[in-house]
């Protein structure tokens, strides 16, 4: 049997996300080989390399791009730059792999993906919170009917950041960030969120800046109802010196939580039966087949295998689009005070160019 070919990938922007990607592409050595990387700033990009084993440095994408023909690019750009750096590699036939949040938009998003074509090259984003065996487990015994209907949801992205970090230009910045930690903080857990639970359907959401001298918010607070007729609370914040990130679901006949921080694995998950439900059935739903913890390299698996079988991958076009849509309807409930219902923000709406709610030529 021939050898099957390694993908030549590459990446652009070589600050601190850009470590995850190497570890994951490590990971999958066998199936894929770092050729080269981009980044403006020389000594940075000559220092991945170095780390990534030879790879060639350049200060371009569009240089890259052209000399390497590489298959994929990670995009580890701060997000005013995602739009940019996505239409570029796939214009170039290369597939996409980009750093959360996708984009400042869904403008953006829909103007991203336009570049897409049927087999390739698609454009994907790391939401690596959905990637864990502990939610895939979750998945299957509520569709099972094993937990009952989802009633009552609880989301919480409660960290701490201060000043220091938020020293860094485009940070908490509408026109380079495209949000507060709404956008660039709690978007993982609340895409797992809607990853567990479903389509939603209305949120009612406020926003403050209470401590961090930004444009953006520094926390926010969403109530939410999900088609299914689930309510959640939603809260994103950073400002809580005890940080975690939690997911609680109450079932009809059990309770599921989720607890860790920056990632988790199965023992991260706790079933809490209701009074009446049989022993043996709690047994099997602290017992899943596998134990793999949420990462980096387990979300570029369904890439790698996407790629391979030339189909669209998970976390791309509307899968992708899902919870962008849902944080955009945050802030524009939070600015006018009203309840907004999924589908609602299209082209001409402010919300749909900017989070800010910002009308195009007026500024930003």
């Amino acid at each position: 049997m021939a050898e099957r070919k390694r993908l030549r990938v590459a990446v652009v922007g070589t600050g601190a996300i850009a470590e995850s990607h190497w570890v994951a592409f490590e990971v999958h050595r066998e199936d894929v080989e770092i050729v080269a990387a981009a980044d403006v700033d020389e000594a940075r990009v000559a220092a991945f390399c170095a780390e990534a084993g030879g790879a060639r440095p350049y200060r371009d994408l569009g240089t890259l791009l052209a000399e390497q023909e590489p298959d994929l690019i990670s995009i580890c750009t701060p997000p005013g730059l995602h739009v940019e750096h996505t239409k570029q590699a796939l214009e170039s036939g290369a597939w996409v792999w980009c750093e959360k949040p996708p984009c400042r938009s869904l403008a953006e998003y829909d103007e991203m993906t336009v570049a897409e074509r049927k087999g390739g090259p698609y454009a994907a984003f790391v939401y690596q919170q959905r990637s864990g065996s502990g939610a895939a487990h979750f998945r299957e015994l509520l569709a099972g009917g094993e937990l009952g209907r989802p009633l009552v949801a609880h989301c919480q992205t409660t960290w701490y950041r201060d000043a220091a970090y938020y020293a860094v230009p485009w940070r908490g910045r509408w026109d380079t960030e495209g949000g507060g930690p709404a956008m660039g903080h709690g978007i993982h857990q609340m895409d797992l969120l809607l990853h567990l639970l479903g389509d939603w359907a209305e949120v009612r959401a406020m926003t403050a800046r209470l401590v961090h001298d930004v444009e953006t918010e520094d926390v926010s607070t969403t109530l939410v109802r999900f088609e299914s007729g689930a309510l959640a609370t939603v809260v994103n914040s950073v400002l809580s010196p005890d940080e975690v990130s939690r997911i609680r679901v109450d079932c009809e006949l059990a309770t599921a939580e989720l607890t860790h921080l920056y990632g988790y694995g199965v023992k991260d998950w706790r079933y809490t039966p209701a009074p009446h439900v049989d022993g043996d059935a709690v047994e099997r739903w602290h017992s899943p087949a596998d134990d793999v913890g949420s990462s980096h390299a387990a979300a570029f698996a369904p890439i790698l295998a996407a790629y391979r079988a030339r189909r669209r991958p998970p976390c791309s076009g509307d899968d992708g689009r899902r919870v962008l849509e849902f944080v955009a309807a945050l802030y524009k409930s939070a600015a006018t005070g009203a309840g907004v219902r999924r589908g609602e923000i299209g082209p001409g709406d402010p919300f749909y160019r900017s989070m800010a709610g910002i009308r195009t030529g007026e500024g930003g």
